[in-house]
């Protein structure tokens, strides 16, 4: 019986292997210390209401380091953040993702933070819904109650297992959110985290039931960098979880302000020039104490 299962798991791992979705992401940048992954969640308002955006967008753009030495940092780089995008000047780092797809995005993450980043993995919120619904739902804590027609979360203060559709409007809601935006971010990181803890988790990735369940309702909602496969996929998920421990450094980047107006661009968050370089590189060399929180207005 042992026998057979072993077989069966590694069999549906060759499938799932076989079905991963592979993008050009990578810019063959000379390597930096330490394992860097972005992990991007893209979205598309077809068939919701309308909240005040449209087409296809990088909503959530997080890094992952982990240092040579060091705790282990998970960055939230808000979707508006103003900066150089190679070949196209200043503009919110989400146009990136317009300009140019992945590749871009990736390069523009590089020039930003001088890392070099070794993995990329996108998740479709469009399929969000069935990941979660096949893994039995997620947990999600936010803490306030909340009716936003806008994205249509009903949601009552504190930490709950929420299904797919939850899960995704959580993931959308903002103008219900004082925070807007950059609270909106938090939560997507949130959901971004949670998925891809369950469909990485032992419990999924051993149960030959579970596994093809999963796979088959989420394959086509991921793309990640050529090359990866589910080893590399397994082993950025110990990576990921460990920037979600208690030990790890979190949260954004420095910011000067949330509402930095640009002639053609708009309403951006402006970065804080004086602090990001040396944040960095206290984040590529490992500096902060375990357990700290990062960033936000300075």
């Amino acid at each position: 019986m042992t026998l057979v299962v072993a077989i069966l798991v590694v069999g549906l791992w060759w499938w799932v292997d076989s079905r991963i979705t592979h993008v050009d992401a990578l810019t063959g940048a000379s390597d930096t210390p330490g394992q860097t992954y972005l992990i991007v969640g893209s979205d598309s308002r077809d068939g919701w209401a309308d909240d005040g955006t449209v087409g296809a967008r990088t909503d959530t753009i997080m890094l992952v380091h982990r240092p040579v030495s060091g705790p282990p940092a998970l960055i939230s780089i808000p979707r508006d953040s103003y900066v150089e995008i190679p070949g196209h000047g200043g503009n919110k780092i989400n146009a990136a993702f317009a300009f140019g797809g992945p590749q871009l995005l990736v390069q523009t993450v590089e020039g930003l933070t001088g890392l070099t980043i070794d993995r990329y993995v996108e998740v479709g919120f469009l399929g969000v819904m069935d990941i979660v619904d096949a893994l039995g739902g997620v947990e999600l804590c936010y803490d306030a109650d909340v009716n936003d027609p806008y994205s249509t979360l009903v949601w009552q203060a504190g930490c709950h297992r929420a299904d797919g559709a939850t899960a995704l409007a959580f993931s959308r809601m903002r103008y219900a959110d004082p925070l807007g935006d950059i609270g909106r971010t938090v939560r997507q990181q949130q959901v971004v985290s949670a998925v891809a803890d369950g469909v990485l988790s032992t419990s999924t990735l051993v149960n030959p039931k579970k596994l093809f369940r999963v796979a088959s309702a989420g394959l086509d909602s991921f793309r990640v960098s050529s090359g990866t496969g589910v080893v590399d996929l397994a082993r950025m998920a110990r990576v990921v979880n460990a920037a979600r421990g208690p030990d790890a450094v979190r949260g954004t980047p420095p910011l000067a302000s949330l509402d930095h107006r640009i002639d053609g661009v708009g309403s951006t968050v402006l970065l804080d020039p004086e602090a990001l370089s040396a944040f960095w590189v206290a984040i590529a060399t490992g500096e902060y104490p375990p357990g700290t929180t990062v960033g936000g207005v300075t």
